[in-house]
């Protein structure tokens, strides 16, 4: 299965920027998707960004004009956060969506990355 890896997380103020990158251990040839989700304290995991195959993406409300997803090849996925709010401290987690021959569809994601926004 293939493994990922979030970094890129930390503190920051509010109005400040990070870049969250994921890094897959091998090409996904049948990838599907590349999402973000987060999870803050107390509350449920909540999808922020998607990007498929084709590299169109989507956006949850709340980081709409925000936050920007994108892929500069088969191993690598971004989040670039800017406009940071005290509301967006989570930890981040990837999840690539994906076909394998042996398997069927596969859902892989990494250890998580936290951010924290300070106000």
């Amino acid at each position: 299965q293939v493994q990922l890896v979030e970094s890129g997380g930390g503190l920051v103020q509010a109005g400040e920027s990070l870049r969250l990158s994921c890094a897959a251990s091998e090409i996904i040839f049948s990838l599907n998707d590349m999402r973000w989700y987060r999870q803050a304290p107390g509350k449920q995991r909540e999808l922020v960004a998607t990007i498929i195959s084709n590299n169109s993406t989507m956006y949850a409300d709340s980081v709409k004009g925000r936050f920007t997803i994108s892929r500069d090849n088969a191993k690598n996925t971004y989040l670039q956060m800017n406009s940071l709010k005290p509301e967006d401290t989570a930890i981040y987690y990837c999840r690539a969506h994906y076909w394998d021959r042996t398997t069927g569809w596969v859902d892989s994601w990494g250890q998580g990355t936290q951010v924290t926004v300070s106000s």
